[in-house]
């Protein structure tokens, strides 16, 4: 079993503060692979809010004495006084995020991010950021540097804007892999000056070509080949109006190794050719 946790003042006595908005009071990690079960049992809940993050495998949460499993991508919301029963199980290899918060406008930012009123656990994604932020919250909380409840402040909204974008954006587009779609997007900003075939690519996602485009275009409004385009000609502005580069340098530059067909789709993309556009910056400088 592995743990990470951080208290404020390094104390558990802090669990209701109503004098600031918002106040994180403790988050940590546990990682559950193997030793004895991690059980929690309140009956009465706690006075503060409880928000946990399953990252891998599962817990097992209960509801009225019912048991309910809950795989990594979901989030778990314990509002106030609310009983709090669920378990640890290291078959279940599970790995969870967790935080407590509280302050007198918890429920009005909550409401703000659109977090669900009526659900204690709901699906969320399954993002490495999530995680990044929650550790980044566990290293302020233990060294309290200068700053550090605002940092947790924002860190916490950063994590609920995260869950409303997938509630929003997963919910309209249908599916569960958002993610994969982010790293093509990661990925072509990467690699744009070179040839990408996204018949491969789509396969390196287990994904058909279709599909992977009809998702792509759902959550960038443009399909992938048209995304890399907007990516190239907007770096053959840049060197058209900061460097030296002749035409032909500049197409080179950002993945054309034919001058011609690239002041083609240049001229396409911005209503005049190359030459045009480099004079019009340079008469207006």
């Amino acid at each position: 079993m592995e743990i990470n946790v951080a208290y404020l003042h390094n104390s558990e006595s802090v669990v209701k503060d109503l004098t600031k908005p918002l106040l994180i009071s403790s988050c940590g990690y546990y990682k559950i692979v193997s030793g004895r079960i991690i059980k929690t049992n309140r009956p009465k809940g706690r006075r503060d809010y409880q928000l946990l993050y399953i990252a891998e495998g599962e817990g097992r949460f209960y509801f009225n004495g019912v048991e309910k499993r809950v795989p990594k991508g979901n989030i778990v919301l314990f509002r106030p006084m609310q009983p709090q029963s669920y378990f640890y199980y290291p078959s279940d290899k599970c790995e969870v995020y967790w935080v407590h918060f509280t302050g007198n406008m918890v429920d009005e930012i909550l409401d703000h991010y659109s977090i669900p009123k009526d659900k204690t656990i709901f699906y969320a994604g399954v993002y490495a950021d999530y995680q990044w932020i929650f550790n980044q919250m566990i290293r302020e909380l233990q060294l309290c540097r200068h700053g550090y409840e605002e940092i947790l402040t924002f860190s916490l909204r950063h994590i609920l804007t995260l869950i409303e974008r997938y509630l929003i954006e997963g919910n309209k587009t249908g599916f569960e892999s958002i993610n994969d779609i982010e790293k093509a997007v990661h990925y072509f900003n990467q690699h744009f000056t070179e040839f990408i075939n996204i018949n491969e690519f789509a396969s390196s996602l287990n994904m058909s070509t279709c599909w992977f485009i009809r998702r792509f275009k759902q959550l960038m409004k443009v399909s992938p080949l048209q995304y890399i385009l907007s990516l190239r000609m907007n770096l053959a502005k840049e060197h058209l109006e900061s460097s030296d580069m002749n035409v032909s340098e500049t197409a080179s530059s950002v993945g054309y190794d034919n001058v011609l067909y690239f002041s083609r789709l240049f001229t396409k993309h911005t209503g005049m050719s190359p030459s045009e556009y480099r004079k019009r910056f340079s008469d207006n400088k």
